[in-house]
């Protein structure tokens, strides 16, 4: 006879045992926290600076609301909470060039920030009891992580500089990878494609305590500043303005994430898929689409399937079963023909300059 404890053992080793599927495409609402600790005697300023960018925020597609809350406790700790129709019209305008401008004034009077994105599943109270889920577009049912948060920037370098730069990336020395007691890097990977660069980035734990610490360490230094005469973006890493712009810009968000069952190593590939003007988030939904479908075959060669995208830029990193190679990475010409309409040129795939683990992941 199987004791409830075994049933519960049970269930909890078959809900490990599903797929992984993390998505911004579920059409659910969008709940943003954004943390923030203010400067000693800036509460005001800071103030006036959000009431600016609220009446701009306003009138951005996919809006629904704004909160803004004081601590009780410390007042330079602020709390701002917003919600959206859905995560793609808050991911457009937060990597937008439009977003960059519209904060800058808040910055001057900011020592730190941490922002959470949450999908709405449930909703309680007034007039919320008896809503449907499906009404309301909220997930059915929980979708299982893996426990790896995954990120990724993008840049590109001068033309003719790319065989230097490539160097300069493949021989670096590897960073400290354990942050904290919960905190550790898991592994990072860099591709390019003429002269863009991707470094795709899986942490677990805390992603932004991560890239701080990655941000740190004298190895990562003083590869960024070997790097920096080669940017078509110029920074100055000794100017924390400057450096925030920078990899605000840079950011290339995961926006949908799929593996199968097996947890064994592949090969990883890395897909740059140009979208045409304003048809990125599209593009990047439609390929995440292709892979949902793709993880239903036993059969398919892949393992693991990851979708960054910002504005027109859409890469896809993908695990393959060993020996697949990469044309095991791309969909079948069937498959791929609804894509055509929001590409702007052939998929390509991107050069592995370097692929590093943690030794304990």
């Amino acid at each position: 006879m199987t004791t409830t404890s075994e049933k519960v053992s049970q269930q909890l080793t078959r809900q490990v045992s599903k797929r992984v599927s993390q998505s911004v495409f579920d059409g659910s609402p969008l709940r943003v926290v954004l943390l923030v600790d203010v400067y000693d005697g800036a509460q005001q300023q800071f103030l006036e600076a959000y009431e600016q960018l609220c009446n701009q925020v306003a009138k951005v597609p996919g809006h629904i609301s704004d909160q803004l809350c004081q601590s009780i406790e410390n007042p330079s700790q602020w709390l701002i909470t917003s919600e959206w129709e859905s995560a793609p019209p808050f991911l457009a305008w937060v990597n937008s060039e439009e977003h960059v401008q519209m904060v800058q004034p808040m910055h001057s009077c900011i020592r730190d920030t941490r922002s959470l994105r949450f999908h709405v599943v449930r909703e309680m109270g007034r007039g919320l009891a008896k809503v449907d889920p499906a009404e309301r577009h909220l997930q059915m049912s929980p979708r299982i992580g893996d426990g790896v948060i995954r990120h990724a920037l993008t840049f590109t370098v001068k033309p003719g500089s790319e065989p230097e730069v490539a160097k300069i990336l493949a021989n670096y020395d590897s960073p400290e990878t354990h942050v904290d007691e919960t905190t550790r890097l898991v592994r990072t990977s860099l591709f390019m494609i003429g002269n863009r660069v991707v470094r795709a980035i899986e942490v677990r734990g805390d992603l932004l305590q991560a890239l701080r610490h990655v941000a740190r360490q004298p190895e990562v230094r003083a590869v960024e500043e070997a790097i920096n005469p080669y940017l078509e973006q110029e920074r100055d890493l000794s100017c924390d303005e400057s450096a925030r712009v920078f990899f605000t810009r840079a950011a290339l968000p995961a926006v949908h994430h799929v593996s199968t069952d097996e947890l064994h190593e592949g090969e990883r590939h890395a897909l740059y898929y140009p979208a045409r003007p304003g048809c990125g988030m599209q593009l990047a939904e439609a390929l995440a689409r292709l892979d949902e479908d793709a993880a239903e075959d036993p059969g398919t060669p892949v393992l693991r399937s990851t979708v960054f995208q910002r504005d027109d830029a859409v890469v896809r990193l993908v695990d393959v079963r060993p020996g697949a190679g990469v044309e095991a990475a791309v969909p079948r010409p069937g498959a791929l023909a609804p894509l055509k309409s929001l590409l702007d040129g052939d998929t390509a795939g991107m050069e592995l300059i370097t692929d590093r683990r943690s030794p304990d992941a």
